[in-house]
């Protein structure tokens, strides 16, 4: 029997307006997100919250004892949820979560967060690596424009091909509606 959990990657603040490293649609996602983490939580089912601290010298955004690498208060932990601190893209390496995961038995997962093209992309492959069946939900993810070449890929651009590469081998993708609706 499946038994599936939710992971919500780096949905802190300073990727919100105003932050020190604003997403696009960063509030929409959010809010999508925050979708997915009713249902778990009237599900009773895991819940885990993933946070990342930039322990970089140059770092400027998710930096340690600051209000920007908080969680966002829409989607804040409750009693119950675990929190796991990262330092690295890969919600896995030097942290407890795949023990965590194992513990539970769980072999499935849901994955929310940011951004697209790095953390939810490192978590999404290694889980895979894993053994763990992956589901993104697409529109509960947000990304950031990138240059290449001296071109501007916008986010959008950038948030797609991320989501069309890990579909192809790695993830089912789903929007928030298809996901609670299956």
């Amino acid at each position: 029997m499946t038994k599936t959990a939710l992971i919500l990657i780096d949905i802190q603040n300073d990727y919100f307006p105003n932050g020190a490293f604003e997403l696009h649609e960063m509030e929409q996602a959010t809010q999508n997100a925050k979708k997915i983490l009713e249902n778990f939580r009237q599900a009773g089912s895991p819940i885990f919250h993933i946070r990342h601290e930039s322990l970089a010298e140059n770092a400027s955004f998710f930096l340690p004892d600051t209000d920007g690498a908080q969680i966002h208060a829409s989607v804040a932990p409750q009693a119950g949820e675990t929190v796991i601190l990262k330092h690295r893209p890969n919600s896995f390496f030097e942290t407890t979560l795949l023990d965590s995961l194992k513990a539970q038995n769980i072999d499935s997962l849901i994955i929310c967060g940011a951004m697209s093209q790095m953390c939810v992309e490192a978590t999404t492959r290694a889980a895979v690596d894993f053994g763990f069946t992956v589901t993104v939900i697409e529109d509960a993810c947000a990304a950031r424009a990138l240059t290449f070449k001296g071109e501007t890929i916008s986010a959008p651009q950038v948030h797609a091909s991320f989501m069309a590469a890990l579909g192809m081998s790695y993830a089912r993708i789903l929007s928030t509606q298809d996901f609670l609706s299956a």
